[in-house]
């Protein structure tokens, strides 16, 4: 018993178990997940951190913006550069269908800058460098490394392109543009060597009064922000990911291995064949035929004999029956029982019909002086 006890435990335990260890790695961060792959923060070649303080000296109007998108819509920012620098994960799903709060926000006259649009390789080499000026700044001029191209209408004009393609452009819509990149390392830190990539980026983000860059999307928020979603609780955010299935079944497996384990429903129960009693069923006929046959008198006789024998042990004068006088004194004498009450059930004899009622309570009268 103490060893089925122990593992009935040892169940319960593993199934909570399990249920923690998945809510703890689904569960979200409030710091976020840092990814520095296009960050102004990051100081890997495939960060922008060395970009954004080319910006900063020469004194442009730049900052980064650490909450999500539509908080930066709301907050009515307008007449404004907003860029965003896709991640390598972000790269392989982007397309260049926008939002609809951004489409909102760049028809009012703002500029939305997308670095890394995942576009069909072509035959180009991967780098290439690339002119975009009569005087540039060195002898390499733009460094480009992917065999993407965009084949665009022509009322789309190319900012940078050559023979096999463009790899950025301009599209017009309402008062505002957008400009769109097929890499998205186009002044990344790997190229902190060409001079050239540096200053084009900034020539076409510096046509407004302020620029913005999205550090969202790489895990950046600030406190607010943390605040806010931490709010979410981890059913919310399971709900959100594929992880949201699993989570269920694990709910489901836990539950049910707790329930085996206590055998909350009981020890399974094995019908038993059902043993035929002879007297009983032969007095369950009798009692119906008698029953249907109103033969009360019968039943008094047997119930009289069969109780007064009972009396006449406990009195101590045996079994044989006696007659109506010796039993009323001996009962008189040893139980102090009213000769009168007992005269009168010992006259109920046979050829005797009575009622189901006085018949109920004639036995109940004999039980109690035998119970005595």
């Amino acid at each position: 018993m103490p060893n089925l006890r122990q593992r009935q435990w040892l169940f319960a335990i593993i199934a909570i178990a399990v249920i923690l260890i998945l809510t703890l790695i689904a569960a979200p961060n409030g710091d976020g997940s840092k990814n520095n792959s296009g960050s102004s923060y990051g100081r890997a070649p495939d960060g922008y951190g060395a970009w954004y303080e080319y910006m900063s000296k020469k004194e442009i109007p730049i900052k980064r913006w650490q909450k999500p998108f539509a908080q930066f819509v709301k907050d009515n920012h307008q007449g404004v550069t907003y860029i965003k620098i896709h991640s390598k994960a972000d790269f392989l799903s982007s397309t260049l269908d926008l939002s609809k709060d951004e489409s909102s926000w760049v028809e009012k006259g703002n500029t939305l800058v997308i670095l890394g649009v995942n576009l069909p390789a072509t035959a180009a080499p991967f780098q290439s460098f690339i002119p975009y000026r009569n005087r540039p700044l060195s002898s390499s001029q733009i460094k480009i490394e992917t065999t993407r191209r965009y084949i665009f209408p022509s009322q789309n004009p190319s900012l940078l392109s050559d023979r096999y393609g463009t790899i950025v452009w301009s599209e017009k819509l309402g008062q505002g543009k957008v400009i769109y990149s097929t890499t998205p390392y186009l002044a990344a830190n790997a190229y902190q060597d060409s001079p050239d990539n540096y200053e084009f980026l900034a020539e076409l983000v510096s046509q407004n009064q302020a620029i913005w860059v999205d550090e969202y999307i790489h895990g950046y928020k600030d406190q607010e922000t943390i605040v806010k979603e931490q709010r979410e609780d981890v059913l919310s955010y399971l709900a959100k990911t594929p992880l949201y299935l699993l989570f269920i079944q694990m709910i489901v497996i836990g539950s049910v291995a707790s329930a085996a384990a206590f055998r909350r429903f009981g020890v399974p129960i094995v019908s038993k064949t059902a043993v035929i009693d002879n007297s009983t069923a032969y007095i369950d006929a009798l009692a119906g035929v008698l029953e249907k046959a109103n033969s009360t008198d019968f039943i008094i006789d047997t119930i009289a004999k069969d109780e007064q024998r009972k009396l006449q042990t406990s009195l101590g004068l045996g079994k044989s029956l006696v007659d109506d006088k010796t039993l009323i004194a001996a009962c008189q004498q040893q139980k102090q029982e009213s000769a009168a009450d007992l005269s009168q059930l010992l006259q109920t004899r046979n050829n005797q019909k009575i009622s189901d009622a006085k018949l109920i309570t004639w036995i109940q009268k004999w039980q109690k002086i035998n119970s005595q």
